[in-house]
Protein backbone atom coordinates (compact mmCIF):
# COMPACT_ATOMS: atom_id res chain seq x y z
CA UNK A 1 0.00 0.00 0.00
CA UNK A 2 3.03 2.48 0.80
CA UNK A 3 2.90 6.15 -0.11
CA UNK A 4 0.91 8.15 -2.78
CA UNK A 5 2.82 8.63 -5.91
CA UNK A 6 2.39 12.09 -7.57
CA UNK A 7 -0.62 10.68 -10.22
CA UNK A 8 -2.85 9.84 -6.98
CA UNK A 9 -1.78 13.70 -5.42
CA UNK A 10 -2.65 15.06 -9.10
CA UNK A 11 -6.18 12.87 -9.42
CA UNK A 12 -6.97 14.42 -5.86
CA UNK A 13 -6.38 17.70 -6.90
CA UNK A 14 -8.24 18.04 -9.93
CA UNK A 15 -11.36 16.57 -7.61
CA UNK A 16 -10.71 19.81 -5.10
CA UNK A 17 -10.46 22.12 -7.61
CA UNK A 18 -13.40 20.53 -9.43
CA UNK A 19 -15.90 19.96 -6.37
CA UNK A 20 -15.23 23.68 -4.69
CA UNK A 21 -14.02 25.81 -7.97
CA UNK A 22 -10.12 28.27 -7.83
CA UNK A 23 -12.46 31.02 -6.87
CA UNK A 24 -13.48 29.40 -3.41
CA UNK A 25 -10.08 28.11 -2.70
CA UNK A 26 -8.57 31.22 -3.58
CA UNK A 27 -11.25 33.13 -0.58
CA UNK A 28 -10.08 30.66 1.58
CA UNK A 29 -6.57 31.03 1.04
CA UNK A 30 -6.84 34.50 1.68
CA UNK A 31 -8.95 33.81 4.56
CA UNK A 32 -6.30 31.66 6.07
CA UNK A 33 -3.21 34.50 4.92
CA UNK A 34 -5.13 37.10 7.25
CA UNK A 35 -5.57 34.71 9.71
CA UNK A 36 -1.90 33.71 10.24
CA UNK A 37 -1.42 37.49 9.52
CA UNK A 38 -3.31 38.72 12.62
CA UNK A 39 -1.92 36.11 14.78
CA UNK A 40 1.36 36.99 14.15
CA UNK A 41 0.75 40.48 14.37
CA UNK A 42 -1.01 39.86 18.05
CA UNK A 43 1.66 37.62 19.22
CA UNK A 44 4.32 40.64 18.53
CA UNK A 45 1.91 43.26 20.44
CA UNK A 46 1.42 41.42 23.18
CA UNK A 47 5.03 40.51 23.69
CA UNK A 48 5.92 44.51 23.38
CA UNK A 49 3.51 44.72 26.18
CA UNK A 50 4.79 45.82 29.72
CA UNK A 51 3.17 43.62 32.71
CA UNK A 52 0.58 45.38 34.28
CA UNK A 53 1.60 46.34 38.39
CA UNK A 54 0.07 42.95 39.56
CA UNK A 55 1.75 40.97 37.44
CA UNK A 56 5.11 42.59 37.54
CA UNK A 57 5.29 42.72 41.54
CA UNK A 58 4.57 38.93 41.30
CA UNK A 59 7.15 38.68 38.68
CA UNK A 60 9.73 40.26 41.01
CA UNK A 61 8.69 38.28 44.04
CA UNK A 62 6.67 40.64 46.20
CA UNK A 63 3.79 39.81 47.79
CA UNK A 64 0.47 41.30 46.58
CA UNK A 65 -2.22 42.06 48.52
CA UNK A 66 -5.82 41.36 47.94
CA UNK A 67 -9.32 39.81 48.80
CA UNK A 68 -11.07 36.90 47.09
CA UNK A 69 -14.78 37.16 46.38
CA UNK A 70 -17.58 34.47 45.36
CA UNK A 71 -18.37 34.29 41.44
CA UNK A 72 -22.07 35.39 41.10
CA UNK A 73 -23.62 34.10 38.34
Amino acid sequence: MGSFSIWHWLVVLVIVLLVFGTKKLRNIGEDLGGAIKGFKQGMKDGSEDKPTEPAAKIASGETVEGQAREKKD
